[in-house]
């Protein structure tokens, strides 16, 4: 790489990473402002752990990401095994733009239809605004993106390994269990970790579908902001910002020692 391309990737890190950490280091600040630094504290981080509201709202907030991922995964994973079999080319073209749609339009028109959506049915039903309508709302933005990570990896695949499964007798279920979701683990994996990640950043649709004094942790630092900078703001941005290196850290530890038993099991067959 040239000097000067080295130069952009430096400034663009730069860029994006330095007021992160300019965040993380005021939120050990004493002054509790981010002008000047005065000694390092961790009174805002006890501040935070003794915030009973605050706490609740960050467990609302990680249930929904795990719950909402996991479903959205599963889902899918199947909508793309689906999609991958499917033989009419103009329907898979159709579901394939609809499912891409859905990934490239507006936050706001997604969280504006489904609060529409979620009206209209609480209208007949007496279903309110809170946890059901966030899960359910994250759900449907986080399939998409399983989808398009899950589906080129099946294309991937070798065909006639499943031809040779139907071959020796292995039922629809077998072939699915023994062979394609070990073969699609990887990128099941990236898929649940990638929807994890949309739906714990997501503002826009939450801040459309929550009430009832329901909380997500997007909608309520949003909320404090409004009423004045508190360090307790940094304390969660520091606590979240380690939590998803941790776990991005997490996914290629899990992702290197796949494909290390992979290539030992090659080597033990040999």
């Amino acid at each position: 790489m040239k000097w000067y391309g080295k130069l952009y990737i430096g400034i663009l890190i730069a860029v994006l990473y330095i007021p992160i950490l300019f965040l993380m280091f005021y939120s050990f600040n004493s002054a509790g402002n981010m002008i000047h630094f005065e000694h390092f504290t961790l009174a805002h981080y006890l501040s935070l752990f003794n915030n009973d509201r605050l706490l609740s709202v960050i467990f609302n907030t990680i249930a929904v990401a795990l719950l909402a991922a996991a479903i959205a995964t599963v889902i899918g994973t199947m909508g793309a095994i689906a999609l991958y079999h499917l033989r009419n080319k103009k329907l898979k073209i159709s579901l394939l733009t609809l499912n891409n749609v859905l990934m490239v339009s507006s936050d706001v028109v997604i969280g504006a239809s489904f609060l529409i959506m979620f009206t209209a049915i609480g209208h007949f039903t007496g279903l309110g605004l809170g946890f059901i309508t966030v899960l359910i709302s994250h759900i449907a933005f986080c399939i998409p993106i399983v989808v398009i990570i899950v589906l080129p990896k099946l294309y991937e695949m070798n065909a006639h390994t499943l031809d040779a499964a139907r071959d020796l007798g292995a039922t629809e279920l077998q072939m699915l269990n023994k062979v394609m979701l070990p073969h699609l683990f990887p990128a099941i994996l990236g898929g649940f970790f990638m929807a994890l990640t949309y739906s714990l950043d997501d503002f826009t649709v939450s801040f459309f579908v929550t009430g009832n004094g329901f909380s997500v942790l997007s909608v309520e630092v949003y909320a404090m902001a409004r009423k004045g900078i508190s360090m307790e703001i940094n304390a969660i941005s520091t606590i979240l910002f380690i939590t998803i290196i941790i776990g991005i850290l997490g996914y290629y530890l899990i992702q290197k020692i796949i494909k290390r038993n992979k290539a030992l099991k090659q080597v033990t067959q040999q």
